[in-house]
């Protein structure tokens, strides 16, 4: 994982000693190159507990087709496996990057009915491994920062990266057998996903703590075309039909850090699409999010709330219009909670919810409407580099005719950092 990414996980969740270095350096003339990553793995215990018919909830577990309740399987948690190269050179008063990074799976045995077993999918959330960055930057201190290339997306990306989850579990456990690369964590209960998104964004330097980025994404990098959009139960889509776009996705945010007895970071962030459905029906899906991490002392607290119009629900836009392009708007919110005892382990709470609003007949259908989660935690530094993971998490999902899906997922795992 690269640095940025490697430095917010260990800030905000668990302020690992691995992730403020970097990683393994190799000088190579006028470069020097960073390998860097994670290895992580989870025995997950999944038991159901209601399993009423919901439609559009990603977040739900179900009953297999002999009506057994309870499942297992070893896993990869919310944060993939990864290895990441950063090459870095400073030339013509510039500094200039690449990063290329792969993202490995725990979770994939099966082999697809072309033959092949998926290995190096192109993103897809269903492959086993996965390729999630690819891009260069270049700028200098004075003056900012540009990226090209594919990056987590600006709109909620602290979000996700102030989860504590993201070391863990989260939602969704159950769903990431055989055919899935990670979890959910808190992806759909408390924020909407990210994603990873071909962009072109500048970043200004950092100002006395204060930073902003802004930039222009990929306009098909998520489901703008809601009606002929579906995700089956182990995550793959099943259905689409994708038509051109108006104009380039927009998204940014801003965020001042400070430091002292009381540390932290509070930021804000927005995404706005044009977007034409397959009615040739032009519409603006757009959000924004307010969140801050504060820590003093051993304690550490994250509050953060996301609304929007036609984001619908778990990834941006998805579900956010119906059959006829009327927008269905979400929006949600986390607690959580951290604090380290005497012997070094973080103990964690954390409260997420996403809802959905209907639109006329939903309000009678099984379409979901809010999506919820408690996470108890525990995080043990068994090393420098390598932690102890032991987590609980209870995921209710509520349609808007009152159906019910309900579970909890009991998980035991160990994630590294190089």
């Amino acid at each position: 994982m690269n640095n940025k990414i490697k430095l917010a996980v260990a800030g905000s969740v668990l302020a690992l000693s691995a992730g403020a270095n970097a990683g393994i350096i190799i000088p190579a003339g006028d470069w020097t190159i960073d390998i860097n990553g994670n290895v992580n793995a989870y025995a997950n215990w999944t038991d159901v507990d209601k399993d009423e018919a919901i439609t559009g909830s990603i977040t739900q577990v179900t009953e297999d087709t002999n009506q057994e309740d309870r499942t297992q399987g070893i896993n990869t948690g919310l944060l993939p496996s990864w290895l990441g190269f950063t090459g870095t050179t400073r030339q013509n008063d510039l500094d200039v990057s690449f990063t290329i990074s792969f993202q490995p799976s725990v979770s994939e045995n099966s082999f697809h009915g072309d033959g092949s077993n998926g290995v190096l999918g192109g993103g897809a959330v269903n492959e086993s491994s996965l390729n999630r960055q690819t891009f260069v930057t270049f700028g200098d201190k004075s003056w900012g920062t540009i990226k090209l290339g594919k990056d987590l997306g600006i709109y909620a990306s602290d979000a996700i990266l102030n989860d504590m989850t993201l070391l863990g579990v989260g939602a969704g456990a159950a769903n990431s057998g055989s055919g899935v690369n990670t979890t959910l964590g808190g992806i759909g209960t408390g924020y909407q996903y990210a994603a990873w998104k071909g962009q072109i964004a500048y970043t200004t330097p950092n100002m006395n703590g204060f930073q902003a980025t802004v930039g222009i994404l990929n306009p098909n990098s998520f489901p703008t075309y809601q009606q002929n959009f579906d995700i089956d139960a182990n995550l793959n889509t099943i259905t689409s039909s994708s038509v051109y776009q108006d104009r380039f996705g927009y998204e940014a945010k801003a965020s001042y850090s400070f430091t002292g007895d009381v540390s932290g970071k509070v930021w804000v962030s927005g995404a706005s699409y044009d977007i034409t459905t397959v009615n040739d029906v032009s519409k603006t899906i757009s959000a924004y999010d307010i969140g801050a991490n504060v820590n003093y002392g051993n304690l550490g607290v994250t509050a953060y709330y996301y609304d929007g119009s036609g984001n619908g629900i778990t990834a941006l836009g998805l579900n956010g219009l119906d059959a006829n392009d009327k927008k269905r708007d979400g929006d949600g919110g986390y607690l959580q909670a951290t604090y380290v005892i005497p012997t070094g382990t973080k103990l964690g709470l954390a409260y997420g919810e996403s809802n959905l609003d209907a639109n006329g007949t939903d309000n009678a259908s099984a379409l979901i409407e809010k999506q919820e989660r408690w996470t108890v935690a525990a995080y043990h530094p068994l090393t420098k580099h390598l932690n102890l993971v032991a987590e609980y998490n209870d995921v209710r999902n509520e349609a808007h005719n009152n159906a019910k899906n309900e579970y909890d997922t009991f998980s035991l795992g160990a994630i590294l950092f190089f």
